[in-house]
């Protein structure tokens, strides 16, 4: 005998499925989701349950129209307006909130219950997640370092001021006034304990090595995620992420100069050197560790660090050996194609998100380095030639990717909006 196929759960209230719909919009936009993808998921998440809804969403706030298709027009018209911070990419809990919407909308778990369980991913994380989230700082700091081929005490400078990030970054999380502070803080401390290094225990590649200890900071995935909104019509949410990454990238060089500027009024000289000496081996056990680093900084299931890290792997290598045979920009844009592409058929076949691939596979080709370097180049000479060909370089990894991501979609479609 067939088992009984699930209801639809149209018999919670009106008001219950509006509840259910906003609180599984407002832990979707905390985990970085873009407006898109998030529009495209409670619109088929509230078709599910018998609603209509309209969603907007932007960087920091979601506003839900929702009206009951049973009863005339106008009638039944709601309008809720969530005000909320700028989301982070939280992989666990993207998954998490991906499943339980998928159990509320097939019946099995009842709205009320999908409720509670969206509530329980409120809950903060353990005192050991943060602690690896300051560890994850410091070796994807130190794995940059390698992957770029620093010297040791380059590598082991980015990997130190990387854990003294990733502490201050566990600070803020507490502290608004600080939080408010945070980017420009952050470049003061990699600006001077990079100068107070490379003055007293050995000569450094100053400017990298600050980039590389910054590189969890840099706004390269925000830009990368600006332009995809864009080209996707949704200027408001697109123009505000691209002007919050610019400021970010901004405030991590005021803090940067600042440094600087002290060092050279109080006389010290940090010594500067261009050498980047290490093997070939160096930079696959690099890759490796910048594999894990990212896993951890994504903050993913562990059953699901091995899809993470064969992400990374996958689109590092994708762009380094299309590149050298095609051009960086060509080993770019197939690198972001392969993620996407992957990204999709994962959601397809597994029905899981293919945020799970597709983000990880792009990280490391992200432009925000390139853009922090241009605009630190630019202060330190003052001449707006100076940073032209990082700005120009930036450009075109953004470009790449972006073609990458549109091409990607249409290489294979995104059944699922996450």
């Amino acid at each position: 005998m067939l088992a009984p196929m699930p209801t639809p759960m149209t018999d919670a209230t009106y008001t219950e499925r509006i509840a259910f719909v906003v609180d599984l919009a407002r832990h979707l936009h905390a985990y970085g989701t873009t407006a898109q993808r998030m529009e495209g998921a409670i619109e088929s998440v509230a078709r599910r349950l018998a609603l209509d809804c309209q969603p907007w969403s932007n960087p920091t706030g979601v506003i839900l129209a929702f009206s009951d298709p049973l009863r005339p027009a106008g009638e039944s018209d709601t309008t809720r307006v969530i005000r909320l911070g700028p989301g982070d990419t939280h992989l666990r809990k993207l998954c998490e909130a991906d499943r339980i919407a998928e159990e509320v909308i097939s019946g099995r778990m009842g709205v009320s219950a999908g409720r509670a369980a969206l509530g329980n991913l409120d809950r903060p994380d353990s005192r050991r997640a943060r602690a690896m989230q300051a560890v994850g700082f410091a070796l994807a700091s130190a794995s940059v370092a390698g992957l770029l081929r620093l010297p040791w005490l380059d590598i082991a400078t980015s990997g130190a001021i990387g854990f003294l990030i990733g502490l201050l970054a566990l600070a803020a999380q507490s502290r608004p006034r600080l939080s408010e502070a945070f980017e420009a803080l952050a470049g003061l401390l990699a600006g001077a304990v990079a100068i107070l290094v490379s003055s007293v225990v050995g000569p450094l590649n100053l400017n990298t090595v600050i980039i590389a200890s910054l590189i969890v900071l840099l706004p390269g995935m925000s830009l990368t995620l600006a332009a995809n909104e864009l080209t996707s019509r949704h200027l408001v949410s697109g123009t505000a992420r691209f002007a919050g990454a610019l400021m970010v990238i901004v405030t991590l060089t005021i803090g940067t100069a600042i440094a600087l500027g002290v060092a050279n009024a109080a006389g010290v000289t940090p010594q500067v050197r261009a050498l980047r000496p290490q093997p070939e081996w160096v930079v696959w056990c690099a890759l490796a560790v910048a594999a894990y680093a990212f896993a951890v900084l994504f903050r993913a299931h562990r059953r699901d660090y091995p899809r993470v890290m064969a992400a990374v792997i996958g689109g590092y290598l994708i762009s380094r050996f299309s590149g050298e045979w095609l051009g960086p920009p060509a080993g770019v844009f197939l690198a972001a194609l392969a993620a996407t592409a992957a990204g999709n058929a994962y959601a397809r076949w597994f029905n899981r998100p293919g945020a799970l691939l597709r983000l990880p596979g792009i990280i490391i080709l992200v432009p925000g380095s390139i853009s922090l370097r241009g605009v630190i180049s630019l202060v330190q000479s003052q001449d707006l030639g100076a940073g032209g060909a990082a700005a120009m370089a930036a450009l075109n990894t953004l470009m790449a990717l972006l073609a990458g991501l549109i091409f990607g979609n249409l290489l294979v479609s995104a059944r699922r909006n996450l």
